[in-house]
């Protein structure tokens, strides 16, 4: 049971990123402005989700090998977006950029979103509450995630099929992560630490950035209530599942 619902959030996490493609393909502004405000949101969740739901679990359960394998998550996504992919970021690419540029991107991603359904998975095998707010935080980003890599693939002069179809790949990824983490011992034995590793890239390094420079309240208000709802809403989840 616990097995099939990681699995039905996983493919409902994965669709948010055919969403988020949608948004850029059909030119659609006003959902763009509304995701810039998600993408904040998501990250003060996902900060919240990872040092106070995560990382003490996984360290509860391997004190010792379990902050080593953070760390792994958190380099493994710095190695696929930021240092074999010569362009990243998240968000609406605007700029003209090569095909490898996005084929690259492309595949740093693919990483980073198998992680996100080993993440769901993972957090299931610990506590479904812990699942459902990994659901959550990864439905929350994987609609900047589908923006970003359809806009860098439409930059690249290909076609908007193309680029839905490259996001719809992003969701697979994410679902072969839930299927895996029930598969392989080692990912379902430390799934949850390398998952809080790269939730922790994933909100400061890639989402954050984002809109820290832009001069306006509501990002940063966005933020910190990110950060609140995830405390509120873990404490609600505990008392009704617990």
């Amino acid at each position: 049971m616990t097995a099939l619902a990681a699995l039905a959030l996983g493919a409902t996490a994965a669709a948010a990123n055919l969403i988020g493609a949608w948004a850029v393909t059909r030119h659609a502004k006003l959902s763009l402005r509304l995701i810039e405000l998600i993408v904040a949101f998501a990250a003060g969740f996902m900060l919240s989700l990872a040092f106070v739901g995560a990382i003490p679990e996984a360290l509860a359960r391997h004190p010792v090998e379990g902050a080593a394998v953070v760390l792994l998550g958190y380099l493994l996504v710095h190695l696929s977006q930021h240092t074999l992919t010569p362009h990243f970021h998240f968000g609406e690419e605007t700029h003209q950029v090569s095909r490898a540029a996005s084929l690259s991107a492309l595949v740093g991603l693919l990483l980073h979103t198998f992680f996100d359904g080993v993440a769901i998975a993972s957090g299931f095998l610990v506590d479904p509450t812990l699942g459902i707010l990994f659901f959550l935080a990864i439905f929350l980003h994987k609609l900047p995630e589908g923006v970003t890599i359809s806009s860098l693939v439409l930059a690249s002069g290909e076609s908007p099929r193309r680029a839905f179809l490259s996001a719809g790949a992003l969701g697979v990824a994410t679902i072969a992560g839930v299927l895996l983490t029930n598969q392989l011992a080692w990912l379902a034995e430390y799934g949850l630490a390398l998952s809080a590793g790269v939730t922790i890239y994933v909100a400061a390094s890639n989402l954050v950035p984002e809109f820290q420079h832009k001069r306006t309240w509501r990002l940063p208000a966005a933020f910190f209530i990110g950060a609140a709802t995830f405390l509120a809403l873990r404490a609600l989840l505990g008392e009704v599942m617990g």
